[in-house]
């Protein structure tokens, strides 16, 4: 607490210096002397001090001062906006090295979560928010008259004061005036955006009202049900549990033989306020939209083919509610584009319009009874389904799904299910696997697999990772801008998707079968299948894990077991050598002086424990170097005489070097090192070591010397 106190202790002091320099600055801020005092009280005052705590006084005057300069002056209903890197050389004041963005706009809702959310979209990290809400007067132009603190302004009783929000974002320092700029009309095109959706609000819910009464008072041919669910749906959403963003009526209309979607001029609200191209060519539909537009049913549940740029980065839910001519035919629709609020995610479906009605024929068209273990088993299924994908899924389809995915529940496999958009801009791909086969690493393999299979631009996802013994991945595939998503096989992509899963467990289990047959197999995985640690994994795959575990079984009551090999990128004269070993670890002063001795030089040492069901091992694999290539037919030779040496049977000195350096048997090794003792005890002159040498230096001799 104390830590706490003197860091807003050191703010005030800040503040307090800035208000010291704003009292001694001359020129054209003095005449605004109390406006200014006023702002810098109120501009600092909800920021949090390790924000600013870096700073100095100057820093401080000089970004509300500049702040202020952009506020001067700005005409009703606009937003202002200013994207720059401030410097000491050029402004007086700077910002931690950081490049500054001051918008000054009418205050209302979703302004910074799509102003943050418009910079997260270019791959700006933001470092800093100062958010002052101010009461301000203006006059007729828009010149600033006096401004005082937002809050509490719903008390006020002065009509003229204006409520802004002046929002200070720090981003990583940039200083090219080309990308200030496009930053800068990024920035101006979703607050019109925020703007247009705010202002039309209202207008926008009395309108899905207006659907409902005229739904009720003129019911289109379709069936009463299906006539009362829509009515219903669109009252639940205008209840706040939809962020309306934009609307327009649209007339499908028939040209030069083509089904068109023709936006009526001056219905539209919102983000879709402004009549863009009205023109015919502008609404021409796919065949398979065509149909779906002819389709006689009340409502359009999707997702536009773009993100909205207010209050989340995610893409547009879109509601159309088709209109029907005096003849029963389908002759328009009537959009709404927003949000569906945190509630249509999270509240029972049960209390949803639309989705309880899909529940119903679900749980009816399966046979089952709410009350029984499988009713409730498959109304779990449906609350956590992706609820977009319930919205948009057809019962026919849904039905399919969710019987697969309540028998796989008892099952440890994957499977995909996909559905196609209507009109070929994205794929929904279902993927329910093992929960504790999902990780991270398993989600972007998925994702990259789809992604290249697809031929998609994006693949989005949710995870969902619960008590439930199944993972569920929802991806969304969507395709190029002005392309479809290709036909694909589904089965084969499942399978890949499954191989994505495949642990390096699951690999070495099949190895072992492969290698050991199914009874053998199965046993060795239940004592090696969690043995190999994390390092070794990664340093080698489950088929030579597999090869690994034939030589420690091979291990017995011997002390040891040896392999030598040369790796496929191995350099001239570089081999590896992998010790096997059970009960106890190796001593590397033990191991070392023998295979120096062989006239190896040791570069490297892996060493792996492994934790077995039936006891601990090791597996040393040591990197060996010598001058020249391993010769064919030395990977026997150096083994046999390795654990020759180790268990005893044969002495480890400079005349081991020769199995290598000639290719001689351990034994026969022995029987030129038995010569040069006897030839010591008869006399010669020369020493052991000199003698190894002589014969190192003469293989063909020593090769001589043992066939005698």
């Amino acid at each position: 607490m104390q830590g706490s106190s003197s860091m807003e202790d050191a703010k005030d002091q800040l503040i307090a210096d800035a208000l010291k320099i704003a009292d001694q600055r001359r020129g054209g801020a003095s005449q605004d002397r109390s406006n200014v005092r006023d702002l810098l009280s109120l501009y600092y005052h909800h920021v949090a001090p390790e924000d600013i705590l870096g700073r100095s006084g100057i820093d401080l005057y000089g970004a509300a001062m500049s702040h202020y300069r952009l506020a001067k002056t700005r005409p009703q209903g606009t937003a202002a906006v200013r994207v720059f890197a401030p410097s000491i050389d050029d402004n007086e004041w700077a910002a931690e090295g950081h490049s500054v963005i001051e918008v000054v706009t009418d205050d209302m809702p979703f302004l910074v979560d799509s102003v943050t959310m418009a910079l997260t979209a270019e791959d700006r990290a933001v470092h800093v928010v100062i958010h002052p809400q101010l009461l301000v007067r203006r006059d007729v132009t828009g010149e600033l008259r006096e401004l005082s603190d937002g809050d509490g302004a719903e008390a006020t009783q002065e009509t003229d004061l204006l409520r802004e929000s002046w929002m200070h974002i720090e981003i990583e320092r940039d200083t090219d005036p080309a990308e200030l700029e496009r930053i800068e009309q990024t920035l101006l095109r979703g607050l019109r955006d925020v703007r247009e959706a705010v202002e039309d609000w209202t207008k926008m819910g009395e309108q899905a009202r207006r659907i409902v009464r005229d739904l009720e008072s003129q019911p289109p041919p379709l069936p009463p049900a299906e006539v009362a669910e829509g009515r219903a749906l669109l009252e639940w959403l205008a209840d706040d549990h939809f962020t309306f963003l934009g609307y327009r009526e649209y007339q499908l209309q028939t040209v030069e033989g083509e089904d068109v979607l023709r936006a009526i001029a001056g219905t539209g609200l919102g983000i879709l306020r402004a009549d863009q191209d009205m023109s015919p060519s502008y609404g021409k539909l796919p065949p398979d939209a065509r149909v779906k537009a002819r389709e006689k049913e009340l409502l359009i549940i999707t997702k536009a083919n773009s993100r909205s740029t207010v209050h989340r980065p995610v893409y547009l839910d879109y509601v159309g509610v088709k209109a029907f001519d005096e003849s029963g035919e389908v002759c328009g629709e009537r959009r709404f584009l927003g949000l569906f609020s945190s509630a249509a995610y999270h509240e029972s479906l049960m209390r949803i319009p639309v989705l309880r009605e899909k529940a119903a024929q679900l749980l009816d068209m399966s046979g089952f009874s709410a009350l029984s273990h499988s009713g409730k088993a498959l109304m779990d299924i449906l609350e956590t389904y992706p609820r977009d994908e319930l919205f948009q899924t057809p019962v026919a389809e849904l039905l399919p799904v969710t019987r697969s995915v309540l028998h796989l529940r008892e099952r440890r496999q994957l499977r995909l299910f996909v559905r196609r958009d209507t009109y070929g801009r994205y794929l929904s791909c279902l993927v329910y696997l093992p929960r504790d086969r999902y990780t991270t690493r398993v989600r972007e393999r998925m994702q990259q697999i789809l992604k290249a299979t697809l031929k998609a631009e994006t693949v989005d996802f949710t995870a969902r990772v619960s008590e439930s013994v199944l993972a569920r991945l929802h991806f969304v595939a969507r395709a190029v801008p002005g392309t479809t998503l290709p036909d694909f096989d589904e089965a084969a992509l499942e399978q890949k998707l499954a191989e994505a899963t495949r642990s390096w467990g699951d690999d070495l289990a099949v190895a072992l079968t492969d290698q050991f047959g199914e009874g053998t197999g199965a046993r060795l995985v239940r004592i090696y299948g969690d043995a190999f640690p994390e390092a070794y994994k990664e340093d080698f795959p489950p088929r030579v894990a597999a090869a690994d575990v034939r030589r420690m079984e091979e291990v017995g009551d011997a002390p040891i077991a040896l392999s030598l090999y040369e790796p496929f990128d191995a350099a001239e004269g570089e081999a590896r050598v992998k010790v096997f070993r059970t009960s106890t670890p190796l001593s590397l002063s033990d191991v070392l002086p023998v295979l120096s001795a062989m006239g190896v030089e040791v570069v490297d040492e892996r060493p792996y424990e492994m934790h077995r069901s039936t006891g601990p091992a090791w597996i040393y694999d040591f990197g060996l170097r010598r001058k020249a290539r391993m010769p064919a037919g030395a990977k026997a030779l150096f083994q046999s005489a390795f654990m020759a040496v180790w268990s005893g049977r044969a002495e480890s000195d400079g005349f081991s070097a020769l199995v290598l350096e000639g290719c001689i048997e351990w034994r026969q090794v022995s029987i030129l090192r038995a010569y040069a003792k006897y030839f010591r005890q008869g006399g010669l002159p020369y020493s052991q070591e000199y003698i190894e040498l002589a014969l190192r230096a003469n293989v063909p001799i020593a090769h001589l010397l043992v066939q005698l």
